[in-house]
């Protein structure tokens, strides 16, 4: 896995290191962290590495709470409708099936955006919600801004994706023979929008942020996170490097030009353009400005990578997302032979925007490159085509393969881990000629 830099310069790994430290030092919290968790961290650093390395892993799946929403829908706890050409149903969410962006243009409109959710969808009244920003991170104490509040504040907008950092992860399971746990994903898991907002660095501003500040903690407003064995995470939050939170974080309340559909974070959710997308919170209703170091279960249990690779307190906490292509194409498609076909698909990174996509339609012998069909950026995709005149009847393998401004391009496996995170390899998708 490559080293990743943090906005204020530093990498991943020691920013890590350092949050590590302080809270062993008993200048950080680990809200909701078990401390044999906490532990378990604390072995890269040489420190209690006899104590952590004894205890087991335990990392138990989740299970949604009762679903707070959702009535005649195909899944409890999900409000839209979720029509079998557009999603695959899994669990508590609602995949895309790629096919079904094929006519949808750059931009992917909510009746076709996939749905994760830890537990239901709530049903929020807009009038009465408030943003609390509190902490001992604040000059003056604690601030609410009403949704009024926010509109009348300097407004932003960003073309961006939101990727659940487990996209693709059955593709470990199934090209590399490997398990891991978690929702099935194929590439679905992904949405592409125009997210308007407010910075939320101008919210903290104005709430009066404070120079001993070093962290922020969103907090969404669905049902508490209950795990299979019983254990009780609490709302679903996730702390942020104050650097980032500066950068380039927008509390969003519009969607392509609309106000946020509720499963999709009405009234206002988080946006962290190219990080994975638990750091997009949901339903915000609490942020907290802290002057010690945050922990919470979503970056020490969940999103860190585990495996025979790595350490065994796992890699330093996931941030931005990886590289990936798609076809728009039926998994297990029949395509006429002697007949030319219009090949399209889309392609993204996180830490680059992408310079050139490769095809092969005979399972990687050739490749030849396709034509992309918008501007590239960073933290959205690129939609590509490809024409194909397939001679021979019979199964064969379509390969994507991107390249990204960083020079970075899809490897043939990706490095596994037991949550089956960031799956960056080429996907083989298989049809059938006729």
């Amino acid at each position: 896995m490559i080293s990743k830099e943090t906005s204020d310069g530093s990498s991943e790994e020691e920013y890590d290191r350092r949050r590590r430290a302080q809270w062993l030092a008993g200048e950080a919290r680990a809200d909701g962290v078990a401390r044999r968790d906490m532990l378990r961290l604390l072995a890269a650093a040489g420190v209690a590495a006899g104590a952590a390395t004894a205890l087991p892993m335990t990392l138990a799946a989740p299970r949604a709470q009762a679903a707070a929403a959702g009535t005649g829908t195909a899944t409890p706890g999900i409000v839209k409708p979720l029509p079998e050409d557009r999603f695959t149903i899994r669990g508590t969410n609602a995949e895309t099936k790629f096919d079904a962006l094929a006519q949808t243009g750059h931009l992917t409109p909510a009746s076709h955006f996939f749905v994760r959710n830890h537990t239901a969808t709530p049903r929020i009244d807009a009038k009465t919600w408030t943003l609390r920003i509190w902490g001992d991170g604040l000059r003056g104490g604690e601030r609410e801004f009403t949704l009024a509040d926010l509109k009348r504040l300097p407004a932003t907008s960003r073309t961006a994706f939101v990727e659940c950092a487990g996209n693709g992860r059955s593709f470990f399971t199934t090209q590399q023979g490997q398990p891991a746990s978690g929702t099935a994903w194929t590439l679905g898991a992904i949405g592409n929008a125009r997210w308007r907002g407010v910075r939320l660095s101008e919210v903290l501003r104005r709430a009066g942020v404070s120079r001993h500040a070093v962290d922020v903690m969103p907090s969404g407003l669905d049902a508490d996170y209950v795990t299979d064995d019983g254990t009780n995470l609490g709302r679903v939050r996730r702390p942020l490097p104050l650097s980032k939170a500066l950068d380039d974080v927008i509390l969003a309340y519009e969607m392509n030009g609309a106000p946020l559909p509720a499963d999709h974070g009405y009234p206002v959710r988080v946006l962290v353009p190219a990080w994975v997308g638990i750091a997009s919170i949901k339903w915000v209703g609490d942020i907290e400005v802290s002057s010690k170091p945050l922990f919470s279960p979503w970056n020490t249990q969940f999103y860190r990578l585990f495996g025979e690779t790595y350490p065994p307190e796992g890699s330093a906490p996931l941030t931005r997302q990886t590289l990936k292509s798609a076809f728009e194409l039926p998994w297990n498609a029949s395509v006429d032979a002697a007949t030319t076909h219009h090949l399209t698909g889309r392609s993204w990174s996180a830490t680059g925007a992408i310079t050139r996509v490769d095809i092969s339609t005979d399972e990687g012998a050739t490749w030849h490159r396709a034509r992309l069909k918008d501007t590239p950026h960073r933290a959205t995709w690129t939609r590509w085509t490809t024409p194909w005149h397939p001679r021979t009847p019979g199964p064969t393998t379509l390969l994507a393969r991107a390249t990204d401004t960083t020079g970075r391009t899809q490897p043939e496996t990706t490095v596994h881990n037991t949550q089956g995170y960031l799956f960056d390899a080429v996907v083989r998708h298989a049809v059938t000629v006729v």
